[in-house]
């Protein structure tokens, strides 16, 4: 078994250097294949010689890592674990990419997914489900799960992904890693092969939140291509990292706790709120409203699954990717839609299409809009009092 590292014990080796980088990317080569073998968590293995010359002027050079396979890379293959496009090879980096080849880390593989990231299990990639590295008879989740899943087996050192209902928490949760959905807009997207344009966000993977803090640093920011990505200035988020929790106000939902049925995940819990009573912070029940609690679910589906349908429109076989011949165009675009896609992405296609109808529009698409932007609300005036809301991550171990 290769020796795991963090970031900074990477980073520390390499300037002392401790480390053969030679013979390390040939036991991490090795240890690819066998791991594709167990887990069939990558859609694309990338390196083929070990990185030469190596500077340690940034903390990422040199470090392995793995991109969900929605994150264009030029002249490399992004699939989006989709039918429809498993030939598409981009001409151009997403900006994330971008970013961390001036770092120097190595792209070691394109990373499994849901289809289209619609799927909360990587069950429905076209290469075939995604195995938990803990126990492969369970899945590591989705859609970003063989994102979780090669940073959880110790190949990775970090991964990114991407996450709009609960696409890198939930696998991170299976999967026992750290995993985070930062803010929207804090991350670009330009690049990125899209689910739902006002939900998607980019987020990292990895085994701790300092090396979350390190990667998280280095990608975020402001980028001209995605007028959405924030102008604000990117915290020292490592710097600021701090054991001392005695200021935080935290508010857990307890009606969102009291429904948990699997008594193991509610044991875990109350023992992760006891860990910050005891490590100092200030922890309060409180209790969302039931009203809202009830729409969330709806009301994602709706918006998410609109927005997909109208993205996805383009993928109809007359532009590029997989294509099925007819005797019309109508019949070949519906013959390549009904094979290129997995039937739980025509459902989610048929719901959108259903809340995107002109009859249909105001009082399902503006309806969710407007019954999303008061659960905002009720969020951001929890928000005004306390510092952090705790939930758990799912509702039971990986199935």
């Amino acid at each position: 078994m290769m020796k795991v590292y963090s970031i900074e014990e990477w980073h520390d080796e390499l300037v002392n250097g401790t480390i053969d980088v030679s013979l390390y990317y040939q036991q991490l080569q090795k240890e690819t294949y066998f791991q594709q073998k167990r887990l069939n968590a990558l859609t694309t293995i990338c390196f083929q010689n070990p990185p030469q010359n190596l500077s340690s002027d940034s903390l990422l050079t040199g470090v392995p890592y793995v991109l969900k396979d929605n994150i264009c890379t030029c002249q490399i293959p992004t699939t989006a674990s989709s039918r429809m496009l498993e030939d598409f090879i981009p001409v151009y980096d997403a900006h994330v990419v971008q970013l961390l080849k001036q770092e120097n880390a190595c792209l070691i593989g394109k990373a499994s997914m849901d289809e289209l990231s619609m799927g909360s299990t990587n069950m429905t990639a076209l290469s075939g489900p995604v195995y938990n590295p803990w126990d492969t008879r369970r899945i590591a989740g989705g859609s970003s799960g063989g994102s979780a899943s090669l940073v959880a087996s110790g190949l990775a050192t970090f991964a990114l992904g991407t996450d709009t209902g609960d696409s890198i928490r939930r696998p991170a949760g299976f999967c026992g890693v750290v995993g985070m959905k930062p803010t929207w807009g804090l991350i670009s997207r330009y690049g990125i092969i899209p689910y739902a344009a006002s939900l998607d966000t980019v987020g990292v993977l990895t085994r701790s939140v300092q090396d979350l803090s390190i990667v998280l640093e280095k990608i975020a920011g402001h980028d001209f291509h995605d007028m959405t990505s924030s102008r604000l200035p990117v915290p020292h988020y490592r710097y600021n990292l701090s054991l001392d929790i005695s200021y935080l106000k935290v508010a857990v939902i307890q009606n969102v706790v009291d429904k948990l049925k699997d008594h193991r995940i509610q044991t875990l819990f109350q023992n992760c709120v006891s860990l910050l009573k005891n490590a100092g912070a200030s922890v309060h029940e409180i209790s969302f409203s039931q009203t809202y609690l009830e729409a969330i679910f709806p009301v994602y589906q709706i918006i998410a699954n609109g927005e997909a349908t109208s993205h996805h429109a383009c993928l109809d076989g007359i532009k590029y990717g997989f294509q099925s011949q007819g005797q019309n165009l109508e019949e070949m675009v519906i013959r390549t839609r009904s094979q290129g896609f997995h039937q739980s992405i025509q459902q989610r296609f048929i719901l959108g299409a259903l809340a995107l109808k002109q009859e249909n529009q105001k009082r399902m698409f503006q309806k969710a809009q407007k019954v999303r932007r008061l659960i905002v609300e009720e969020i951001q005036n929890i928000l005004q009092t306390y510092d952090i809301v705790m939930v758990p991550s799912g509702e039971g171990i990986a199935p």
